[in-house]
């Protein structure tokens, strides 16, 4: 790849896993897919463009020419085609401030990468590509704050889990029509390597995956993140914000880990690691993540001084899954993280001067335990038994089953008197706020080392598409037991499906959590559910009556 920098001047099935402030964008921008084309033999545009992991002088651009129409997705066709990238100060590109170009081949699957530097920190830019005479969708993006900049606010749109069988991806849409974002941070789950018609059965299928079967080559895979790359209100999200986004399990296989996954037989489905392999490859080819050496998306971003965002990858290096109800849970030989990962974690926080810690974590790590007792009674009782000694976890895919690392982690953050720590989740389906205690069996009267916000899915089933019932039938009911039992878990929303908007200041972090109407209907609305903040120094959560404006 080549480039001209113009600048001189620096400007988430183990578990079940919120219209908005919206602003007014262009019908082109939201309306990102590619125009017909009048001759089909010339390069095309059809899965839209996008930018991500925002730098205060830089962005990474992203696109897929389609050089003729037989190069479809993971077919390996087509040939080499030059492609230009520009991006400018204005959408009318009067004031271009930086090109280049790059080669789209069947060797990356005709995706296209640009990381460009030399960019004004907090400040917005418009891009296109060009290839063969053809111009793509034009993107809008943002640098973040710089480094050293005393940054008045940040403001996320927070995502996760997007089953493209279960519904439309109208949360993406809403968030696309916001201008106060700075980017969208997406926490996994972004595909679903699933065969049609498993998840959800048949009969609830909204719309059909391609490949029909289980993805399990690389051919697969890039298949796959081109048909969700169809999605016009996925093209949106992208063409509107830049994202940052890590991986969780299904981007590979259900409840991955570093060895294997329930959703994968050896034998049958091939080796293990080759499969990770091709979902990794695809993963870098078709995200506008930057590509890691280490062949990992855990790495940190800085918002100024106001945030530092620490992205964890929890399926590359973790130990198989414990059964539930096991006391291996418990075991210090076991990890989520993995030592290195920990380690830079750990530093990375301590590290810091930045005002608030937020944690891009793709599984829960608040507790959620039944059967806990008085802390005295818990733990020699649990020694005698073989139980968890934090009680009998629901979900041993999310931290619950990997206790050590949990509370290695907060006994960091607690030692070293590291505050305003936020843990952004996704995984369970559900939206939750809790304060994340030192001891759940004593909470509230032992201290909470963080808070936690947990945004619900984009349309993966949660509790009342897997009962099949009316929303709130059966739910009140969960959600009082789960707050009963683990009452650092200040709300729990078990039955719908949206999205969240992270609002941060220097006095507080605050998730306005949005859901929409339907998500088998196309069309559907979107709607402020409630909101919950963090004040700086407090390390617990509060309810707020009313979203940010």
């Amino acid at each position: 790849m080549t480039s001209r920098n113009l600048i001189s001047a620096p400007s988430r099935r183990t578990v079940v896993k919120a219209a908005a402030v919206s602003a007014v964008v262009t019908p082109a921008l939201v309306a990102a897919a590619s125009p017909a084309l009048a001759d089909p033999a010339a390069p095309a545009f059809l899965h839209g463009v996008a930018s991500g992991d925002p730098l205060p002088d830089g962005v990474l651009l992203w696109t897929r020419v389609t050089p003729t129409p037989d190069a479809a997705p993971g077919s390996g066709a087509g040939p080499d085609v030059t492609v230009t990238w520009e991006l400018a100060e204005d959408r009318a590109f009067a004031r271009t401030v930086a090109n280049g170009t790059a080669q789209a081949t069947a060797a990356s699957d005709h995706t296209v990468k640009a990381d460009v530097r030399g960019l004004r920190p907090a400040t917005a830019y418009w891009f296109r590509f060009t290839a063969g005479g053809v111009v793509s969708p034009t993107g809008r993006t943002r640098t973040a704050p710089a480094a050293d900049s005393a940054a008045p606010g940040i403001r996320f749109g927070v995502v996760s889990c997007a089953n493209w069988e279960a519904g439309y991806f109208s949360p993406y849409r809403h968030l696309a029509a916001r201008a106060d974002l700075d980017a969208v941070l997406h926490l996994g789950d972004y595909i679903y390597e699933y065969g049609t018609g498993s998840y959800p059965e048949a009969k609830y299928t909204v719309r059909k995956h391609e490949p029909a079967h289980e993805i399990v080559s690389l051919a697969d895979y890039r298949t796959r993140h081109g048909k969700y790359k169809t999605d016009a209100d996925l093209q949106a999200l992208h063409a509107a914000h830049p994202i940052v986004a890590i991986w969780d399990d299904h981007e590979f296989a259900n409840d991955a880990w570093s060895g294997g996954a329930e959703n994968h037989t050896p034998g049958a489905e091939g080796d293990w690691a080759a499969r990770v392999a091709a979902a990794k490859q695809a993963y870098f080819e078709w995200m506008p993540v930057r590509t890691s050496t280490e062949g990992t998306v855990f790495r940190r971003l800085r918002f100024g001084k106001l945030a530092d965002l620490h992205l964890l990858d929890l399926r590359s290096f973790r130990s198989q899954q414990a059964g539930t109800g096991s006391g291996k849970v418990d075991d210090p030989e076991r990890s989520i993280t993995g030592r290195a990962q920990l380690d830079w974690l750990k530093s990375g926080l301590s590290g810091s001067d930045a005002a608030w810690q937020l944690v891009g974590t793709s599984v829960m790590i608040s507790p959620v335990a039944f059967g806990a007792l008085p802390a005295h009674l818990l733990e020699p009782l649990a020694g005698l038994l073989g139980l968890p000694k934090e009680g009998i976890a629901v979900n041993v895919d999310q931290w619950d089953g990997y206790t050590d690392d949990r509370k290695e982690l907060l006994r960091h953050l607690t030692d070293r008197g590291i505050r305003n720590t936020v843990f952004l989740t996704g995984d369970i389906h559900m939206a939750w706020a809790n304060d994340v205690p030192v001891t759940a069996a004593t909470y509230p009267l032992s201290a909470s080392a963080a808070t936690e916000f947990v945004v619900t899915s984009v349309t993966s089933d949660n509790l009342d598409d897997l009962l099949h019932v009316a929303p709130g039938t059966l739910s009140a009911v969960a959600a009082g037991a789960v707050k009963a039992a683990n009452r650092h878990v200040k709300w729990v929303d078990m039955d719908h499906h949206g999205y969240g908007v992270l609002d941060v200041t220097a006095e507080r972090s605050q998730m306005d959590y949005y859901t929409v109407s339907d998500r088998a209907d196309v069309h559907a609305t979107a709607s402020w559910a409630r909101s919950y903040r963090t004040l700086s120094g407090t390390q617990r959560v509060e309810r707020v009556y009313q979203p940010v404006r």
